[in-house]
């Protein structure tokens, strides 16, 4: 008789402890689906993970465009700033390497060959300086050129290497639950006992 109590007990717990499982069980899909279903699609994908594949192309294709993707519209005047004067400074060089070399060639054909026609499109203030002058510049500024392609080159990278990390860290986990602490006693990561400095990310 207290065998069959005993098994009918056993039974009548186990039963109520599947049934205290399942019930919570239930109510949580029930919670998700009203959830859901209140959101709708548009909540869904408004919560959408950045892509930094996306941020990376948008901004490889335009300047900026990988920005205003991830939402920084203040760096818009750095990166069009950055590649403006780049641009500016690249123009520039290119316009006193043409005239040096104008200027240069002019020179040499004239005394050379005697030929005046390439002479007379120098411009006036390049007419005092040197053969040797107008070389050295010319060859200067021709460096100058390629640094400068160089610095925009340089630049147009960095946006899209920007646009990319900023999209990495839009879902990086900076919420209130980021703690610090000092935990004494046996570490399982390390195998021993001591103190330890446990970061905790998260719940």
């Amino acid at each position: 008789m207290k065998c069959v109590c005993i098994i009918i007990l056993s039974l009548f717990l186990l039963t109520g402890n599947l049934f205290s499982q399942d019930q919570p069980a239930e109510k949580i899909a029930l919670v998700k689906d009203t959830v859901s279903k209140k959101q709708g699609p548009d909540t869904a994908a408004k919560k959408k993970p950045h892509n930094p594949k996306t941020a990376a192309i948008r901004s490889a294709i335009l300047p900026g465009w990988g920005q205003i993707y991830n939402k920084k519209y203040w760096k818009l005047p750095i990166v069009y700033g950055a590649l403006g004067t780049t641009a500016g400074v690249f123009f520039y060089n290119l316009k006193n390497y043409k005239d040096l070399r104008q200027a240069y060639t002019g020179k040499y054909n004239l005394r050379v060959f005697g030929d005046s026609t390439e002479y007379k499109k120098i411009k006036p203030e390049l007419l005092p300086l040197s053969e040797e002058s107008l070389r050295f510049n010319r060859d200067q500024f021709r460096r100058d050129v390629d640094y400068t392609v160089l610095f925009f080159l340089l630049f147009w990278g960095l946006n899209v290497i920007d646009a990319s990390v900023d999209a990495h860290l839009k879902s990086f986990d900076v919420s209130p639950d980021l703690s610090l602490k000092i935990k004494p006693g046996r570490s399982e990561m390390a195998g021993t006992n001591g103190i330890s400095l446990v970061l905790q990310i998260g719940k």
